[in-house]
C-alpha cells in the first residue's frame, strides 16, 4: 500500500523542546479546526511536540473525522476507513518531522476523542496513550485487542447532555478489558473542556511521570481556566 502524502491532512506542527519530546496528537471536535486545541498543548505537557491535523469530513460545512448517520449514530464503515487513514498518515508525519513514533499521545475532544478511542481499538500500538475528553463508545471490538502498557484518561462531564448516559463508563470498561490503564476524571461541566480536564494530573495519568516532576504544569492552572472559559465549548 502506498503511504499517504503529508499534505493529505491540513495540519500544524510545532516541534518539542527536545528531539525525544513526546508528541501530542490534537484532534478537534465537530466544527473545530487544526488550531482549535493548540493552546492546550503547553498547558498539558510543556515541551511536548504538537501535531494538529484538520478532519477531512464535512457535515453541513463543519469539519469532522468521520461521517455519522444521525446524532450519536456513527457510520461504522467510514469510521474504520478514516481512522486507518489517519493512523497511516501519522506514521508519515512522524517520519517527516522526526518525531518519536513510540511516544505519541492523542488528545481529543468529542468527535476527536471518539476518533482517538477508535484508533486505540483499531490500531493498537499506534498511540502510547490518550486523553479522551467528552467521548462516546465508537464501537464494541469484535476481537480481543492488546492495549497493555497504554495509559488512557477519560474526562467526562456529569452535565453533558450530548453524550448518552453510561458511555464514558462503557468505554472505560472496554479499554480496561483490552489491558489499558484507564483513569476516569469527572467534572460538573457539560459538553465542553473543563479546567479539571486539563490539570497537572492529566499529563501525569498518561505520561507515567510523578506529580512532583510535573508540578510546573499545575502552576499553569490559571491559564487553563482562562482558556477553557473562552475555548471550544459546544463543539461536539
Amino acid at each position: 500500500m502506498t503511504p499517504p502524502a503529508l499534505d493529505l491532512f491540513r495540519h500544524v506542527f510545532q516541534p518539542g523542546a527536545a528531539p525525544d519530546a513526546p508528541l501530542l496528537l490534537l484532534l478537534h471536535g465537530t466544527g473545530g479546526d487544526e488550531r482549535d486545541l493548540l493552546p492546550l498543548g503547553p498547558m498539558i505537557a510543556p515541551g511536548a511536540a504538537l501535531l494538529s491535523p484538520l478532519g477531512r469530513v464535512r457535515e453541513n460545512g463543519m469539519p469532522r473525522w468521520f461521517r455519522r448517520l444521525a446524532e450519536g449514530v456513527f457510520d461504522q464503515q467510514d469510521l474504520r476507513a478514516r481512522v486507518h487513514e489517519l493512523a497511516d498518515w501519522l506514521d508519515v508525519a512522524c517520519a517527516h518531522y522526526e518525531a518519536p513514533r513510540g511516544r505519541v499521545i492523542a488528545c481529543g475532544f468529542s468527535n476527536g476523542a471518539n476518533t482517538a478511542a477508535a484508533m486505540l481499538l483499531l490500531r493498537p500500538g499506534a498511540l502510547a496513550g490518550a486523553i479522551l475528553m467528552a467521548p462516546m463508545v465508537p464501537f464494541e471490538p469484535e476481537a480481543p485487542v492488546d492495549l497493555g502498557g497504554t495509559a488512557v484518561l477519560i474526562a467526562a462531564g456529569r452535565a453533558d447532555t450530548m453524550i448518552p448516559a453510561g458511555h464514558p463508563e462503557r468505554l472505560q470498561a472496554i479499554l480496561e478489558r483490552c489491558g489499558a490503564a484507564v483513569e476516569m476524571a469527572w467534572s460538573g461541566a457539560g459538553h465542553t473542556i473543563a479546567p479539571e480536564h486539563v490539570s497537572a494530573r492529566t499529563w501525569t495519568c498518561v505520561s507515567g511521570r510523578s506529580a512532583g516532576r510535573n508540578a510546573r504544569i499545575g502552576r499553569q492552572l490559571a491559564a487553563i481556566t482562562a482558556w477553557c472559559t473562552g475555548g471550544p465549548s459546544g463543539r461536539a
